[in-house]
């Protein structure tokens, strides 16, 4: 058999060269010609699989080692019968440091107290949901707004975007891109919502691109409607709206959910799933060389310190925002490329906290957050 594998999915190299041909290229370089007689693809969001690619081909399966899907036309598998799978929740831990990582900055740079401010949590996901807890742990008030859930399950636990709009200090959106019906998010960020925004929040976008309306945030930005935008997800990627670049708080190019963490994940899901539906016996494959952190020790003295500074001290050891923000914005003709070489990056739970002069219930924050401990 032949797969197909996109060469930016880390740790994947040797995990099917026994079983299959394999053959490693760049997602935009996975043509119909190469597609032709593979029976796999494993792939990332670059490679659009539609009908253009996929039509009279022999692929069987494709596999995403991520947690968008919005690049596989379902409905034209579906119709031919290849199946596909993605990868739901690989990087949700990741984007959870992202936006750790930005409220922490932001804390910093406008002086806020977190505890005292509202965040709204527009859909509460793998993603959304960590996020949320996060920010619980932090002590703010959290918004949760996911309609399909809320239908589900039913009780009290979830709000109405309407009520997220009229309190928010802070909106983070973790949602599907839905083109059409009524759960449709494309373009859920446009001018109509922007107009009925009771409190000047900053936005978080860290889902897709396409969520929010570029002429319209601008807009808003523009008229003080909004009091900041973070933007990790771009309209038009990698060919983003430089105005939009230069009016955002924080920028950077798609990289949310780069953690190496998250990558390995990933790149494991995808492997057993295509080792499962081919009965490849590869269902103990584990990614090797994972990179660890270069100072994996967070040495922390909190005499003088409030909890806010001592958790985002501790945060910003293992990610600090501004330097991708501060490269992206110096670099932004190589998009693609910062995203193919991302550093090394990895979760809280990867990091050991030693701390001096620390109250117990922050050490049980910093624990709920994910780190090691050590009094």
């Amino acid at each position: 058999m032949k797969i197909i594998i996109d060469d930016k999915i880390p740790y994947i190299k040797g995990a099917f060269e026994s079983v299959a041909e394999v053959v490693y290229l760049a997602g935009n370089k996975t043509t119909p010609e190469v597609a032709k007689d593979a029976d796999a693809i494993v792939t990332r969001t670059r490679t659009i699989c539609n009908e253009n690619l996929l039509a009279g081909s022999a692929v069987k399966f494709i596999a995403t080692a991520t947690i968008g899907f919005d690049h596989i036309d379902t409905e034209y598998c579906a119709s031919t019968g290849i199946e596909w799978t993605n990868a739901p929740g690989c990087n949700s831990r990741s984007v959870e440091q992202y936006i750790a990582s930005t409220l922490m900055v932001l804390a910093e740079n406008k002086n806020l107290q977190l505890k005292d401010l509202c965040i709204g949590v527009v859909g509460v996901g793998n993603v959304g949901a960590k996020v949320a807890n996060f920010c619980e742990v932090l002590g703010m008030k959290v918004l949760r707004n996911d309609p399909p859930r809320q239908r589900a399950e039913g009780g009290t636990a979830f709000v109405s975007l309407e009520e997220i709009k009229e309190q928010a200090d802070f909106i983070t959106l973790h949602v599907p891109l839905i083109m059409k019906g009524e759960e449709a998010t494309f373009h859920l960020g446009n001018d109509s919502f922007f107009s009925s925004l009771k409190k000047k929040p900053i936005i978080i976008n860290s889902c897709r691109g396409e969520v929010i309306e570029t002429n319209a945030v601008k807009a808003a930005l523009k008229s003080g409607q909004l009091s900041g935008f973070v933007c990790d997800c771009w309209e038009n990627e990698p060919n983003i709206d430089l105005e939009l670049l230069a009016l955002t708080t924080i920028a950077t190019p798609h990289i949310a959910g780069y953690s190496k963490d998250g990558k390995a994940t990933g790149t494991l899901m995808s492997v057993k799933a295509i080792s499962d539906f081919f009965g490849l016996g590869l269902n103990d494959w584990q990614p090797n060389g994972v990179e660890l952190p270069s100072n994996p020790i967070i040495d922390i003295d909190g005499l003088g310190l409030s909890e806010q500074a001592i958790l985002s001290q501790a945060i910003l050891h293992t990610y600090d925002i501004r330097k991708d923000d501060d490269f992206f914005r110096l670099n932004t003709e190589n998009f693609e490329q910062q995203r193919g070489d991302y550093p090394t990056r990895r979760e809280f739970p990867a990091y050991t906290v030693t701390t001096r002069n620390i109250e117990s219930i922050t050490i049980d924050k910093l624990i709920k957050i994910g780190f090691k401990v050590e009094a």
